[in-house]
């Protein structure tokens, strides 16, 4: 049985895909709001939130480009 084959795999593959970017997005803010409550400033919640949000977009293309390799060697 190939390893694409599998049903669990595929499902924790597509599911690794599904939550980078929802992960990063909510990893970014969070730490702006901590950042934000420490330094009482209102604006680095926003400024994480971004960067957060790229994050996972880089995360999820680098992901994708690896999976792309993998599928058509």
């Amino acid at each position: 049985m190939n390893r694409n084959d599998n049903p669990w795999a595929q499902a924790s593959r597509y599911l690794s895909l599904g939550l980078i970017l929802p992960v990063g997005t909510f990893a970014g803010y969070f730490i702006g709001y901590l950042l934000d409550r420490l330094f009482h400033t209102r604006f680095l919640a926003v400024i994480f939130l971004v960067l957060g949000t790229v994050a996972g977009f880089v995360a999820l293309i680098r992901e994708l480009d690896i999976q792309s390799k993998n599928d058509g060697s």
